[in-house]
């Protein structure tokens, strides 16, 4: 598929990196259903003029422009899991924030909050 716009790159931070080997090893069925549904949101954001109009079911809008990329679709009784990214328009670049449960939900959207103020 030919994108009108430029392609976005992907920004893992080290965080990121090092939860996506624990879910690697621990949840696997989770991290590979996640990953799936990246795939599918860099896919939209590549044929999307912004990435606020970007919209699908896998995806939540969280604070400070975060986006979190749940598990739907991967089938059987996965736990809830999110990718918190954060899309920057501009450089057309989507950080990798870190990867959460629903346990730690509250804590990772303050970590994203975070990220992204001393990224501004």
């Amino acid at each position: 598929m030919e994108y009108p716009f430029n392609m976005w790159e992907l920004e893992p931070t080290n965080l990121f990196v090092k939860l996506e080997g624990w879910y690697g090893k621990k949840r696997p069925a989770e991290l590979a259903a996640v990953l799936r549904n990246l795939d599918r949101y860099v896919d939209l954001l590549n044929a999307a003029s912004h990435a606020r109009t970007v919209q699908a079911g896998f995806l939540h809008g969280e604070p400070s422009g975060v986006v979190a990329v749940d598990q739907k679709g991967g089938g059987g009784n996965l736990a809830e899991t999110r990718l918190y990214t954060f899309p920057d328009d501009s450089a057309k670049v989507l950080y990798l924030i870190l990867i959460g449960d629903k346990g730690t939900q509250a804590k990772d959207i303050q970590t994203c909050r975070e990220f992204v103020r001393n990224l501004n």
